[in-house]
Order: structure tokens, then C-alpha cells, then sequence
């Protein structure tokens, strides 16, 4: 499946993070959309349908915040050294994007550097669809404005598509501020004293709770349907709606939310049924990232803290009537 593409990944188990790499040794053709408001991105502007460069040659979603974009230095050399990139004349720039996630207070204080990056390229394989915690998702977690303590961790969600020759995969590394839903019921989140989940949205809306922008949700979706610079950055919009359906709150002014594409070209598609297929494909990544055979809760909102919460929703109460 996705012949064209090598996917790799290197993953620092001291420091509890690393990096997923996504190659199109050859070309392919890119979209991105960014709707958070604290982003850590690499060479996003390239995608936009107006500039020159048509073809990129990898995506790079990595741990260590602003720190690991570093690690899409060492794709970079892999492709280098192998003659791939834009055409610049005397020599061939590889086209390397990439997003990173803030997962520094997880582990260790420790990021993906140039030889991790490397490392992840040499590592790639067509058809590698390994799930757990690695690479870029090592260190990622979820419903975090309770502290880490009460956090779940996450892994790398992983959603496939194949149909009348149509192939599509979509993968996500999922550190938001928000909970995970399904049809509006939290399936991975911080839980109260007494079990029951708090809600991250209940409590940006009723306390004056003040989160970081230490949060991110980014995706690399990969399908051989042939597609235009154009089509490539709808379908990364439209992606979102996905995170949407599957996080709440997303695209909070604390989330750095970002969606890659990547189209190898191989295939004839009707694109209107792309843009039906890829919401409900990144909603089920998403969601793939926490498994109900694994115990992701790290811990429970500390006493005090949901004390001053609940207090906090009490007065908001009392102020609407």
C-alpha cells in the first residue's frame, strides 16, 4: 500500500520523544493547512498554491517543540545525499516540511536533533504502519490543562483507506489541550477525584483557568490519488474539520494544529469524494491514538486543583443568572 512513500521513525526512549519522517524520494505533491495559533513549522510557505515549487520530498512531524525542527535538517542530508530535490541549477534542495509538538515536560528535556532525523530517514520502509509510542508521538499526550500528572498519553494514530485503487493513510501525532471524543462523549481524558472525566472545554468555558501554548495535534495524510498543489491544500483544510469532531476544544489559541498531504500521483480520482473521505479519516486517526487494551491515564486531577475548579464553575453559575 502507498508504494511510493518510505515512512520512518526514530525514537529517544531516555527523553521520551523523536521523529516520524514521511519520503517521497521522488516527488510528491504537497498541501498544508495551520489553523493553531501556536504553531512550530518548517518550510509551510512553500505549500501555498501561488509559489514555484511544486514537488516536496518529505514531511517531518517531530517531539521537542521548536527545538526538534531540527531533526528535518537531517532528512534533508538523506535526501541530499542521494541527488533527490528542486532542481536549482548547480545542485538539488529536498524539499523537507515539517511540524513539531511541545512534549518537553513529558520526559527528559530533550528533542530530535539533525542525526535523529537521519536516523528516522535511514529507518524508513514502504508500508510501515507501526503504532505505539514512537517517533514524533513519543512523548505526546492529551487533556492537559489538569497538569502532565493527570494527562493521557497518546500514540501514533494511524487510519487507512483503500478502495477501487484509491489509497490513502492518515497519520497523526496527538498532543492537544483537549480531551478526545467520539459523538461528543470523551473517550480519553483527565478524570476528576471520583472517575469521572473533567472536560477541558467545560473548564476554558466556565474558569479562568490560563493554559500554555505548550499544545498540537499534526498529521501527515499520504494517498496516491493524483491531485493538484491546489486539491493538496483543500484537503489539508479540510482536515481539520476532523480534529474537530474528534478533540475538544481544537484549534484553541494554545494548539500549534496542522495538517500535511502528500500525493504521489499514481491514481485518477473524483476529488469531490476526496473531500468527503478525509474529515471522517482524520477523525478516526485521532481516535486510534489511545486504545481501549491500554491504560493511557497517567493519573487524576489533583484534589485541591478540581476543588478550585468546581468552585470556579459554581461562581461562573451564579454570575449568568
Amino acid at each position: 500500500m502507498l508504494e511510493k512513500f518510505k515512512i520512518g521513525h526514530y525514537t529517544d526512549t531516555v527523553n521520551k520523544t523523536g521523529v516520524s519522517v514521511f519520503l517521497a524520494e521522488d516527488g510528491a505533491t504537497g498541501g498544508c493547512s495551520v489553523r493553531g495559533a501556536a504553531p512550530a513549522t518548517r518550510e509551510t510557505d512553500l505549500m501555498n498554491p501561488l509559489k514555484s515549487v511544486q514537488l516536496i520530498n518529505a514531511v517531518v512531524l517531530s517531539g521537542g517543540s521548536a527545538f526538534g525542527l531540527e531533526a528535518a535538517s537531517g532528512v534533508q542530508q538523506y535526501l541530499y545525499e542521494r541527488g533527490k530535490g528542486y532542481d536549482a541549477g548547480r545542485y538539488r534542495v529536498p524539499i523537507v516540511v515539517g511540524a513539531s509538538v511541545y512534549d518537553l515536560e513529558y520526559g527528559n528535556f530533550g528533542y530530535p536533533d539533525k542525526s535523529a532525523g537521519y536516523t528516522a530517514a535511514l529507518n524508513a520502509l514502504p508500508s510501515n504502519f507501526e503504532r505505539g509510542a514512537v517517533g514524533g508521538a513519543a512523548g505526546a499526550t492529551v487533556s492537559k490543562l489538569c497538569g502532565a500528572e493527570a494527562a493521557v498519553k497518546t500514540e501514533l494514530g494511524i487510519q487507512t483507506y483503500s478502495m477501487n485503487g484509491l489509497e490513502i493513510a492518515v497519520f497523526s501525532v496527538v498532543n492537544a489541550l483537549g480531551d478526545i471524543v467520539d459523538n461528543g462523549k470523551i473517550i480519553a481524558g483527565a478524570l476528576a477525584p471520583d472517575g469521572e472525566p473533567v472536560g477541558m472545554k467545560r473548564i476554558l468555558t466556565l474558569s479562568s483557568a490560563e493554559p500554555k501554548p505548550s499544545n498540537t495535534t499534526i498529521s501527515c495524510i499520504l494517498t496516491n490519488a493524483r491531485l493538484s498543489k491546489n486539491e493538496a491544500n483543500i484537503l489539508a483544510d479540510l482536515a481539520h474539520d476532523g480534529y474537530a469532531e474528534a478533540i475538544s476544544p481544537a484549534h484553541t489559541m494554545f494548539d500549534g494544529d496542522a495538517v500535511f498531504v502528500m500525493a504521489s500521483g499514481e491514481k485518477e480520482v473524483e476529488f469531490n469524494m476526496m473531500t468527503a473521505l478525509i474529515p471522517t479519516l482524520t477523525a478516526k486517526a485521532v481516535r486510534a491514538s489511545v486504545s481501549k487494551d491500554t491504560e493511557h491515564i497517567l493519573g487524576h486531577v489533583n484534589p485541591l486543583l478540581y476543588s478550585f475548579f468546581k468552585q470556579a464553575f459554581k461562581h461562573n453559575r451564579r454570575d449568568k443568572r
